[in-house]
């Protein structure tokens, strides 16, 4: 049985229509979240939720039951960090575009939807590009068939709803010699420090407010606020341990707890890391990014931030 075939099963029950009697699928190896694989095992869905996994058991009476002897049944795979659907971010015209959304610029048909299904990919985070201090808005959104986004993200309202997390970076990928992008590190978080500052401000403003006299609605200060106020998850692009520790005092300054990705040196602030309560999301070995700053990124990473306490995930960021 090729891994292949395995995620497709995994994806033909995701996709399947929700029964009106609860299905067995019996007769398959099954990998659990946790423990080890159940041999001739049964997974029991009501309701498009999966309710029972383990052995099969003999009283099934009342369920539909598919034979699935011989595949492989295991949960879909989460990639908490892509660029697939063919979107796009922030321009040049600054470093810092929180106002910006990716799933405007998606594209649900986009054939790569149809490649992260054949990989057992079953939900996603897309994010915007790391070439900016803050490139934009995330999107999460499961990789159906569709003819629009609204049929792919999470939330019932996209006018409304907080679909997704904002992307932020430090680094090579968003220093530059020219323009409106800072030049080192120093300017860089000195950059997105006084970005939050007029946050505060603008929030300071709205609270003192009369309802007759609120200041004019400000897309960028609304995203930010999110942030502040934990609706909206930061996800930082950072790879040196001192990039890393950069991003923690950030989000300590501002109150927001980042998603760490990359954290290619990670290894080496594990307790500070793990300290603040942040999560890592690390990149897979076998695409590390292309740049030096990646060099140190090591197969026994995770391992070393997870027993120093570190929620620790893996992410394709294809």
């Amino acid at each position: 049985m090729s891994r292949i075939a395995s995620f497709l099963i995994a994806l033909i029950l995701a996709a399947a229509p929700v029964a009106a009697q609860p299905t067995a699928y019996v007769g398959a190896t099954v990998y659990p979240i946790a423990g080890p694989p159940i041999e001739n095992g049964m997974l029991i869905v009501e309701d498009g939720t999966v309710v029972e996994v383990g052995p099969i058991r003999t009283n099934l009476a009342g369920m539909q039951q598919v034979d699935v002897s011989g595949k492989v049944l295991m949960p879909g795979l989460v990639d908490t960090h892509s660029h697939i659907g063919e979107g796009d971010g922030g321009d040049r015209s600054s470093a810092l575009h929180p106002e910006v959304r990716i799933l405007d610029a998606i594209d649900p048909l986009s054939d790569t939807f149809k490649k992260a299904r054949a990989g057992g990919l079953t939900t996603l985070n897309i994010m915007p590009g790391s070439g900016h201090l803050m490139s934009g808005q995330t999107v999460y959104l499961k990789p159906r068939l569709a003819q629009t986004i609204d049929d792919l993200v999470f939330c019932d309202d996209l006018l409304d709803g907080i679909c997704g997390g904002m992307k932020m970076a430090n680094g090579t990928n968003s220093i530059r010699e020219n323009g409106p992008f800072p030049g080192t590190r120093a300017k860089s978080a000195a950059m997105v420090r006084s970005l939050f500052l007029k946050a505060q401000q603008y929030r300071e403003k709205k609270e003192a407010a009369e309802d007759d006299a609120m200041p004019p609605r400000d897309l960028e200060m609304e995203a930010l606020l999110e942030v502040m106020d934990g609706r909206r998850i930061v996800h930082f692009h950072t790879h040196r341990q001192h990039d890393i520790l950069t991003a923690l005092r950030l989000g300590e300054e501002f109150g927001f707890t980042p998603v760490l990705h990359h954290v290619s040196e990670g290894w080496k602030v594990a307790d500070e890391i793990a300290a603040a309560g942040a999560p890592a999301s690390i990149i897979v070995l076998d695409s590390p990014g292309g740049k030096i700053e990646a060099d140190e990124l090591y197969i026994t990473t995770g391992g070393v931030m997870e027993r120093a306490g570190v929620d620790v995930a893996y992410h394709t960021d294809d």
